[in-house]
């Protein structure tokens, strides 16, 4: 039996949960931001991985 996380948003026909897009969204706005402040494109990917990777646990702990 499927469990239903909270809010979803419809893509290409698939319930993406909406807290999936917002981690999405949080880790392209911080690899650009940094990559623009720092010029450093490794440092950038790894800080913005970490805070997709947070995002996207705390919003699966909360289903």
């Amino acid at each position: 039996m499927a469990r239903s996380h909270g809010a979803t948003v419809d893509i290409a026909g698939s319930a993406w949960p909406v807290y999936k897009l917002e981690a999405l969204a949080a880790a392209l706005m911080i690899g650009l931001v940094l990559a623009l402040i720092t010029g450093s494109l490794q440092l950038a990917v790894l800080t913005a991985a970490t805070v997709a990777s947070i995002r996207w646990l705390v919003g699966r702990a909360r289903g």
